[in-house]
């Protein structure tokens, strides 16, 4: 605790000059727990602590900071497990990916720092309710606590199953019961979950005030209940219930929970003052503006970052750094490669597939202009590839030379043209969602990304609401919501709805958010959808037409060892050392 509230001074001082009188009269080496709990500075200060480990805050990332250490990807490892990219570089996805997610775990763990937290948070909320601060703060600090407790229990819930639910700071002399726990019910966590953003979500502001932007607002309380209701529907809808219901929930609870996430979804609809971002004629500006305009009406909550370097104590990311097209970021670019069937998965204007004739585009030469033409305004806002604008010129990604005999060059120079592109590529695409083309990303500088990273948007909103309102049956609220979606997006309405029409429209809006992984989890489907070893595709470059030879790469994530997502990977295991040091934890199926 010491050492914690050495932390909260440190905060309280970086925060404001101003906020040094209590400081002032008390030395920095015995400041009390009394002194903090009087104190709204130091209650912040707490408070924000909590915030700056809750590294799930940023796209489901295993305790990195996207900026220094030795797994400098690993953030990104949410969107190469799933089948929407391969990591480009080595780190954990490119194991667990294959098949290899065993009883010691190590993907996307969350539970250590979970339960260090959300301790913190019940200190918090124990001690709070004694503080001589003004009511209105006080009230709103206990919902905002609350809310980031019930945060990390959804982080758990969704990762393995029932957990043990902890609302009290434990104390060496309580009893073994207390002290080592027996895992909840999955029911259960959901419930939690949901009932505590029912409770908390009036105590939170309606619009979070501009000094306190990157706390949650009542509004974010129901975008998680939202969310959560909509996963323990899927869980109810489409899983089987095991270990007396510590893993899965019962059949009869989906339209329970998809009813909450309808009425959590129509409650933001309705009153919120979010909504779509449009500020921008252009489609394929307006989508990327979503995610580089600061305190848009779509953001719902997000993580606050600025241009300062975290390593020089600021708030700076490295997600430019590590998903810019290389060599611009020190060779350290491009992290995802977007697998040439995540490309097809965004449809042209016209509603029409956006699938590849995978044989008819291999034969003859083709301008990128050509062979992408009329497709969904997204594809060029989330995705980059051959000849994509970026800071004034043109990503050339083509690898060889086709000569007039038909033999490909892939070293030196042909007619004064290189047989090689200036960029590196592996799949043939990247990720262009969140890129800011005005950082300077060729100094060996990481974290100094300003972009925030957000967390709960309307879009979303829209989506989970349609995917809950088709369970219900109500057909109409489902179309509605996702041609608002497309409308937005530049592409044809739908003139009808199903269930596989909502999960492409959740596939391509929100793609690299850190979604799909958890969807296809949710919905079952995930040992046939992860199951998949990718493609990529290759330009060749003809130098007299200026066009190119197409080559799709099968197989692209190789062919000794393949993705393999299996029946037990649902849930990711407890691991043995948890079992160990608690005896009362059973292990998830499949693990034993």
């Amino acid at each position: 605790m010491k050492k914690l509230y050495t932390l909260i001074i440190v905060l309280a001082l970086s925060a404001s000059s101003c906020q040094k009188n209590v400081l002032d009269k008390v030395p920095l080496d015995i400041i009390s727990d009394a002194t903090v709990w009087n104190d709204p500075i130091l209650i912040d200060a707490y408070l924000t602590q909590v915030y700056s480990q809750l590294s799930i805050l940023t796209n489901e990332t295993k305790g990195n900071d996207w900026n220094t250490g030795e797994s400098w990807y690993t953030p990104f490892e949410i969107n190469q497990v799933s089948d929407e990219a391969k990591a480009n570089r080595v780190a954990d996805a490119y194991n667990y990916k294959f098949g290899n997610l065993r009883i010691d775990g190590g993907l996307l763990e969350w539970w250590e720092l979970s339960y260090k937290s959300i301790r913190e948070l019940n200190i918090f909320l124990e001690r709070m309710p004694a503080s001589p601060i003004d009511e209105d703060l006080k009230k709103k600090r206990i919902a905002e606590a609350r809310f980031l407790r019930a945060f990390n229990y959804f982080a758990m819930v969704k990762r393995y199953g029932g957990v043990p639910l902890i609302t009290v700071a434990q104390k060496l002399d309580d009893d073994n019961a207390t002290l080592y726990p027996k895992r909840n019910k999955e029911e259960e966590i959901y419930d939690f979950v949901l009932s505590e953003m029912d409770a908390v979500a009036n105590d939170l502001p309606e619009k979070v005030a501009d000094n306190d932007y990157g706390r949650p607002s009542k509004y974010a309380a129901l975008a998680l209940k939202c969310r959560a209701a909509l996963y323990a529907g899927s869980i109810a809808q489409f899983s089987t219930v095991q270990l007396d219901g510590v893993v899965g929930i019962a059949a009869a609870k989906a339209t329970e929970y998809y009813q909450a996430a309808y009425d959590a979804a129509t409650l933001i609809m309705n009153g919120s003052g979010h909504a779509l971002y449009k500020a921008d004629a252009d489609k394929v500006t307006n989508f990327r503006n979503i995610f580089l305009v600061k305190r848009n009406p779509e953001v719902i909550w997000a993580k606050a970052h600025n241009l300062s370097d975290k390593d020089a104590g600021g708030n700076g990311w490295a997600y430019d750094f590590f998903q810019t097209p290389v060599p611009n970021a020190w060779g350290g670019g491009n992290a995802d490669g977007v697998y040439l069937e995540m490309a097809e998965e965004f449809e042209h204007t016209d509603g029409s597939s956006g699938k590849l004739d995978r044989n008819a585009i291999q034969q003859g030469l083709w301008t990128t202009t050509d062979l992408w033409k009329d497709k969904d305004p997204r594809f060029f806002a989330t995705l980059y590839t051959m000849n994509t604008p970026w800071k004034g010129g043109l990503i050339d990604w083509h690898m060889g030379i086709l000569k007039p005999d038909g033999t490909i060059q892939t070293d030196g120079s042909y007619n004064g043209r290189l047989a090689m592109g200036t960029q590196d590529g592996t799949t043939g695409f990247g990720v262009m969602k969140y890129l800011d083309e005005a950082k300077d990303n060729t100094q060996n500088i990481r974290g100094t990304s300003q972009t925030d990273y957000i967390i709960f948007r309307y879009g979303e909103v829209l989506l989970n609401y349609a995917e809950a309102a088709f369970e219900l049956g109500k057909t109409n609220d489902a179309l509605n919501a996702v041609n608002q979606i497309r409308e937005r997006g530049g592409i044809k309405l739908l003139t009808s709805i199903d269930r596989a029409k909502i999960h492409h429209e959740r596939k391509v809006e929100l793609a690299f958010e850190g979604q799909r992984y958890w969807d296809v989890r949710r919905w079952r489907t995930a040992v046939a959808d992860l199951s998949v070893n990718g493609s990529g595709l290759r330009y060749v470059l003809e130098p007299t037409s200026n066009k190119y030879k197409l080559m799709v790469i099968e197989k692209i994530d190789g062919t000794v060892r393949v993705p393999a997502f299996f029946q037990r990977n649902y849930y990711l295991p407890i691991t043995l050392g948890r079992t160990s040091n608690n005896p009362n934890l059973v292990e998830n199926p499949g693990y034993q």
